[in-house]
C-alpha cells in the first residue's frame, strides 16, 4: 500500500460506525434509560433519579462493629469500635455486616425488580455501589466472594440467583475470586418474608453445606437484603465449621429498626 493511501475497507468501516452511532441514538430516543427504582427517565442507564437518590438512606455512618446496626452518632467516639446490645449478649458467627442502604421504599423496589422482575441489569448497579464496602485483604491471603445460594429447585424456577449475579460483577470490579459453588443450600426453605426472627432461624438452621475449599480463607458473603441475620448466621456457621478464617457480609440493604420495617 502506498503511503497516504486509504485502505479499501475504510469507507465501509466508517459507514458501519456511523450506522452504529445512529442506531444507538435512535435506541436511546425510543428507549431512554430509566431510574432503577421508579422508572423515571434519567441521564445514565443503571442509575437512580434525583428524587429516589434523595429518598434513599445510605448507610455511611458508624454502626455496630459486628452486625452493622446503625448506632446514634452522638454516642460514638471516632476511631473506636462499638457493638450493639444483641451482639454483645450473643455474638453472631459472622464477623461484620455492611450494607449500601437501609431497607426502605427505594431499596425494596430495586431488590424486588432484580429478584422477581427479572431486571438482571440491576445487579451491575448494585455491585457498583457495593464495591466500596469490600474490605481490604492482604495480598498473601485475598478474600473470596461467595453468594448466598438458592436451593436447586428455586434456582431452576427463577432461572438465576440474584446474589450470584451481584457477586459476578463485584468480582470483576474488585479482582477477587468468586466461587458460586462453594456454598450450597442442601435443604429447601420456605420464603422468609412473612416469618418472624425465631421462625427464620429455625427455617435455615442446617440448610447450608460447604462444597469448596474455604480452609483458612477470608470469605465475603454476598446477599441482597439483611433482615434478621438468620440466613447470614446459618451460612457463616457452615463456613466457619469448614475452616473459614472469617466471614464478612456485604449486602444491598439491611433492615433497620428505626425505618419501620
Amino acid at each position: 500500500m502506498q503511503a497516504g493511501a486509504i485502505p479499501q475497507d475504510q469507507p465501509m468501516r466508517m459507514l458501519r460506525l456511523t450506522l452504529s452511532s445512529l442506531a444507538g441514538i435512535l435506541l436511546d430516543f425510543a428507549l431512554p434509560p430509566r431510574c432503577i427504582a421508579c422508572g423515571a427517565i434519567v441521564a445514565d442507564a443503571g442509575s437512580l433519579c434525583a428524587d429516589c437518590w434523595g429518598q434513599a438512606r445510605f448507610l455511611t455512618g458508624a454502626g455496630c462493629g459486628q452486625c452493622g446496626r446503625p448506632l446514634p452518632d452522638n454516642a460514638l467516639v471516632a476511631d473506636q469500635t462499638y457493638y450493639c446490645a444483641p451482639c454483645l449478649a450473643s455474638p453472631p458467627a459472622f464477623d461484620s455486616v455492611r450494607a449500601v442502604m437501609a431497607y426502605g421504599d427505594i431499596a425494596r423496589a430495586v431488590a424486588l425488580q432484580l429478584k422477581y422482575g427479572r431486571q438482571i441489569a440491576h445487579a451491575r448497579t448494585i455491585s457498583r455501589l457495593m464495591a466500596r464496602l469490600v474490605p481490604i485483604s492482604s495480598s498473601d491471603k485475598p478474600a473470596m466472594l461467595i453468594p448466598v445460594p438458592l436451593h436447586r429447585w428455586r434456582l431452576w424456577r427463577r432461572g438465576f440467583n440474584q446474589s450470584a449475579l451481584v457477586a459476578d460483577h463485584l468480582a470483576r470490579l474488585s479482582g477477587l475470586r468468586h466461587d458460586r459453588m462453594a456454598l450450597r443450600r442442601i435443604r429447601q426453605t420456605p420464603s422468609l418474608g412473612h416469618l418472624n426472627r425465631q421462625q427464620r432461624h429455625k427455617a435455615v438452621t442446617g440448610a447450608f453445606r460447604v462444597a469448596g475449599d474455604v480452609q483458612g480463607r477470608n470469605i465475603i458473603l454476598i446477599d441482597d437484603v439483611f433482615t434478621t441475620g438468620s440466613t447470614a448466621q446459618a451460612c457463616a456457621l457452615a463456613l466457619k465449621k469448614a475452616g473459614a478464617n472469617r466471614v464478612d457480609v456485604i449486602c444491598w440493604a439491611r433492615v433497620c429498626e428505626d425505618t419501620g420495617n
